[in-house]
């Protein structure tokens, strides 16, 4: 039976990856500073900054998959700034140090990136070749996750790969499709800002999916976009979320209300603002066939499940 472990196993992601590759006849464990992961995987507590027991669960799997990380969605404060950085940086390096120690290393660390990486883009998508990247906080700590996961030092034969993922849609409590569905059923859900802005996505299937593939081919390497090729803007984003709620109309938010909004809701403008428009040119010119590359068939297949 292959092992794979997974490190914030307890997030939305690990969730649906846990769930995944169980069905599909996978040992995993999960991962998480609180232990409660689900009956699914092996669950075993770690705080992502010190080795523990955990790190024999590494000797011998097949596969890492690392999505620790305290969430963005938060306000931009020092203490929540640092908390973002150390999260990720620290639980990076760990694993590095811990995959060191053993003497049958997985064969494949898939660590978790962002595709806010590159710039707020309204003119061209951004793929791995000619990909520009931004400015500001929340590139920044993209910067600094991909540069201490390029410097872990592993065994040679470990291969590595940065998945700079678009936002992944999902029908889980607490998800942007959660959140979305329901300001969109409150009459809430029209344009935000201009409404111009992209918003490039992956259904939660295919971000499964693409792990899997990306499993079974011993070239990969480096980092790879995880994206539907074929990205919405913020006015056709909310438009499908006012479909699938029923609602003929959504009241518009300006910037100055999103400001307010968001000040109350403890999170950020950027995160609904910035134009993340990204393509997966290196999954499509691989060989991945996504299965969900339509955003309103993808919303209407999660819609079915909360029915």
């Amino acid at each position: 039976m292959k092992k794979m472990i997974i490190a914030g196993a307890n997030g939305f992601l690990g969730k649906y990856l846990i769930k995944w590759f169980h069905q599909r006849g996978w040992q995993v464990v999960g991962l998480s500073r609180h232990g409660g992961v689900t009956a699914e995987a092996k669950s075993l507590c770690w705080d992502g900054r010190t080795m523990g027991e955990w790190v024999e669960e590494l000797d011998g799997a097949e596969v890492l998959v690392n999505l620790a990380g305290k969430s963005v969605n938060c306000r931009y404060n020092e203490k929540n700034k640092a908390a973002i950085f150390a999260s990720r940086l620290e639980s990076t390096k760990i694993l590095g140090e811990a995959i060191k120690q053993c003497d049958r290393p997985p064969r494949l660390w898939l660590n978790s990136s962002t595709a806010t990486i590159y710039r707020h883009a309204e003119d061209r998508p951004q793929d791995e070749e000619g990909g520009e990247l931004g400015t500001g906080f929340s590139v920044e700590v993209a910067k600094a996750w991909e540069k201490a996961f390029r410097e872990s030092e592993v065994p040679d034969e470990v291969r590595k790969v940065a998945l700079r993922t678009a936002i992944v849609i999902g029908n889980e409590p607490g998800s942007v499709f959660d959140y979305l569905r329901k300001i969109a059923a409150l009459g809430l859900g029209g344009r935000m800002g201009s409404g111009r802005q992209k918003m490039s996505w992956i259904h939660v299937d295919d971000f499964c999916r693409a792990i899997e593939w990306m499993i079974g081919r011993e070239e990969l390497q480096d980092f790879y976009n995880l994206s539907a090729p074929n990205p919405t803007d913020n006015a056709g984003c909310m438009a499908g979320f006012r479909r699938i709620a029923g609602r003929g109309f959504g009241l518009p938010a300006t910037r100055w209300m999103l400001e307010i909004g968001t000040f109350f809701m403890r999170s950020e403008t950027e995160l609904v603002l910035k134009s993340r428009w990204v393509s997966p040119r290196r999954l499509l010119s691989e060989g991945f066939d996504f299965q969900w590359d339509n955003f309103d068939e993808a919303l209407g297949d999660l819609a079915l499940e909360c029915e």
